[in-house]
């Protein structure tokens, strides 16, 4: 118990925040992942053991996927990946060689996955950063072959701050939301799985967060998730500092009216969402539609597409539940993080920079067919327009290769992502093929600054604030204003109010992001005139580094908007 804990000296550890949210809790550490002796005996039925071995994984497969099953949106797309890897055939088949080689399931999982780690590890990019999905197959699988408990997040009796290394897909969506007040990682980034998800669920998280393990259990902590800092045992002061914070930002959460600036210009805030389930949070958050339906959640984890109606009752659902609010949906992402059986290519030395989005056009052009036919079908049974956009486009070429299926399947408004920077700098004849165009600032990040985004160590030149990945979105914008066209920003810088000032200062006529982060970003809008925005933009193009960047935003930025949203 909390009482019998020897003092602990108040201090700060720092790391990169996820969100704007402050809490105070008592820490709980994660379960360690089970051991492995090396001197297991050997199977006296190598044949009986290799079905422990593939039962094991099978059941770690089936939890993940039921987990998903009762989730949604980014949870589910994460969960369905994780369930993937227990099912890989390669996985399976080393196990299998190691069983009947003579090591024991336990040993035989913990090597083949040993095996994986360190492969996915020298690959880098998105599979470096799917080996905490690797291990907690490995530490589900072994837990069961050793009749231990399932490691991960222990039963929590009262609200409580989680510490980890790092949280897998499966360890996040297991959470018990009613208990859990913030999440604090030594390891991870901020835009990797356990990130994502806390952003979804509007869960203060900090990761990269060096020490957070030696923060004993039960002693108080105080995560701020907007300054990047976790204060250990924090005094009376830091205590009312947070609750001031969580008292201002309930007061912003009640606000929900359409967004627009102080003078008055409409700025429409729209939801990323990944399902029909995850239309409830974009009506607490009063936001003004869809702008990212990530379709690729209904295709994950399957060894075949789903079937054209399957698809037209997905989409049907989802247009039904926006009733009149704006529908954009992204047609298939799949192939980097999102690979899929029945389409991604194996071997790919870099699959973020191979077939991928628009690309398994060149493989499987029904696929991408079938599914804009699916999507014209369930528009035309609810009488309602949805606007369709491509991702990864990187020609004009493409782009018109895309409206011209789109529109022959008989959607009426086509656009595609601004991703890379072939596309932003050639927006403008984009826009010749297209009706509007949607900039995904993480990719346009990453593919600009030639960093990969799901890369930990690499924060610092996948920062949107990077001044070369301003001038791209400005590029696209101005394109968007000279053709009269729609350019809007559905990438989740979005979700910072600050650099949102920016992005309306550039051009973009409408933000999509998480739910959660709608509140705030209202908020900086509605308290800054569009000339504001404008001179906020133009002081952030001036710096020539990204904290150059956003220290020049800043000074211009209004000061009871900074004293709410705690932006240092």
């Amino acid at each position: 118990m909390t009482a019998h804990l020897p003092p602990v000296r108040m201090r700060v550890l720092h790391g990169q925040g996820v969100g704007r949210g402050a809490v105070v809790g008592p820490a709980v550490t994660v379960h360690a992942a089970p051991s492995v002796p090396w001197d297991l005996l050997a199977p006296g039925d190598p044949d009986a053991e290799v079905v422990r071995a593939l039962t094991a994984l099978d059941a770690v497969a089936t939890t993940l996927e039921e987990r998903a099953g009762r989730t949604a949106g980014a949870i589910a797309e994460v969960l369905r990946a994780t369930a993937s890897i227990a099912r890989d055939p390669e996985l399976r088949d080393q196990v299998r060689g190691r069983v009947m080689g003579g090591q024991p399931a336990a040993l035989a999982v913990d090597r083949a996955t040993a095996e994986v780690v360190e492969a996915f590890t020298a690959a880098g990019g998105y599979l470096a950063e799917r080996v905490t999905d690797v291990r907690s197959v490995r530490d589900r699988a072994v837990a069961l072959l050793q009749d231990l408990p399932e490691p991960g997040v222990p039963a929590l009796d009262r609200p409580s701050v989680v510490l980890a290394h790092d949280l897998a897909p499966a360890d996040t969506a297991a959470l018990d939301l009613t208990k859990v007040l913030g999440v604090v990682l030594e390891h991870g980034g901020p835009t990797g799985h356990t990130a994502i998800i806390a952003g979804q669920l509007g869960i203060p998280c900090v990761v990269q967060v060096v020490g957070a393990l030696a923060v004993p259990d039960g002693v108080d902590v105080a995560v701020d998730a907007a300054a990047g800092a976790v204060v250990v045992a924090p005094d009376r002061e830091a205590r009312r500092r947070v609750e001031a914070r969580r008292d201002a930002l309930a007061d912003l959460e009640r606000d929900t009216r359409p967004g627009r600036t102080a003078d008055g210009s409409p700025v429409p805030l729209l939801a990323n969402v990944g399902g029909v389930e995850d239309l409830d949070a974009v009506d607490c958050a009063g936001l003004e539609g869809v702008g990212l339906l990530r379709t690729e959640v209904l295709f994950l984890g399957r060894s075949a597409a789903p079937g054209l109606q399957e698809q037209v009752d997905a989409y049907r659902r989802v247009i039904e539940t926006a009733g009149d609010r704006r529908v954009v949906i992204r047609t298939l992402d799949a192939g980097a993080d999102k690979p899929l059986a029945f389409v991604t290519r194996r071997g790919e030395e870099n699959p973020a920079l191979g077939v991928r989005g628009f690309r398994t056009v060149r493989d499987d052009p029904e696929l991408l067919r079938d599914q804009v036919l699916a999507i014209a079908q369930a528009a035309r049974e609810t009488g309602r327009e949805v606007q369709v956009m491509a991702p990864m486009i990187s020609t004009v070429q493409e782009a018109a290769q895309f409206a011209a299926l789109a529109r022959d399947c008989g959607i009426t408004s086509v656009g595609v992502m601004v991703e890379v920077p072939a596309a932003a700098l050639r927006t403008r004849d984009l826009l010749a093929e297209v009706d509007f165009v949607s900039i995904g600032t993480n990719d346009l990040a990453q593919y600009a600054m030639a960093a990969d985004r799901l890369h930990g160590g690499l924060i610092d030149l996948l920062d949107t604030w990077q001044p070369a990945v301003l001038d791209l979105v400005a590029t696209a914008a101005r394109a968007g204003a000279d053709a009269g066209r729609p350019v809007g920003v559905c990438g989740e810088s979005a979700a910072d109010p600050l650099m949102a000032l920016v992005l309306v200062g550039l051009g973009a006529g409408s933000l999509s992001m998480s739910p959660a982060a709608a509140p705030a970003v209202r908020f900086a809008i509605a308290r800054h005139t569009t000339d504001r925005c404008r001179a906020i933009a133009q002081a952030a193009r001036g710096a020539v580094s990204p904290d150059g960047a956003r220290a020049a935003a800043l000074d211009l930025l209004d000061a009871h908007v900074r004293e709410v949203l705690s932006l240092p």
